[in-house]
């Protein structure tokens, strides 16, 4: 099953309401970073962070979810690699650039997801590891195919996107309610 299949057909755009509750959580971990004498909050991306970012955003392009908001950690590789990815993308969604994603715990994502507004179905985090890791894992409970398999396996690498589906409200999101509906590295 494509992740595209699974967008409800009255749902061109993300936050256009419709009769299910069907919604996305997209996952992108930050691409490369160099490791400059900076505190860890201001390093750069380093150049094959710079190459890899372009390439996760036509991947993601290349799905059709068209995220109604991204929330994006306010460190500087991951800003750079937003930037990067969602040149690539067909519609600029509304982004956030959100202090507590940086170095936030598996607690405190979740409790991110659950401020999220019930109008925005397809929701994107530019964030770190191990939080986009650990959050994809903790909230599939069920997967497409070999998708979760390949996820842990490849330990979620700068640049790799999963992609988890859920139904229900964003205040609803726990342990165990969605499904991987896809996963994608550069190097995979």
């Amino acid at each position: 099953m494509s992740v595209a299949a699974t967008s409800p057909e009255s749902n061109p755009g993300s936050t256009e309401t419709g009769p299910t509750d069907a919604r996305r959580l997209v996952l992108l971990r930050h691409a490369k970073a160099d490791w400059p004498q900076v505190s860890d909050h201001d390093r750069p991306l380093a150049e094959r962070g710079r190459k890899e970012a372009p390439v996760a955003g036509r991947w993601l392009a290349g799905t059709g979810i068209n995220p109604g908001l991204t929330l994006c950690s306010t460190a500087v590789r991951t800003r750079e690699t937003w930037k990067l990815v969602v040149h690539e993308l067909p519609q600029r969604p509304r982004t956030v650039y959100e202090e507590r994603m940086y170095d936030a715990s598996l607690g405190e994502l979740i409790a991110l997801l659950n401020e999220t507004p019930d109008d925005v179905r397809d929701l994107l985090l530019v964030g770190h590891n191990p939080g986009m890791h650990a959050l994809a894992d903790a909230l599939s409970g069920g997967a497409e195919g070999d998708t979760l398999a390949r996820m842990n396996r490849g330990g979620f690498p700068t640049a790799a996107i999963a992609v988890v589906g859920f139904d229900g409200s964003w205040k609803s999101v726990e342990h165990g309610v969605g499904r991987l509906l896809d996963y994608w590295a550069p190097h995979d």
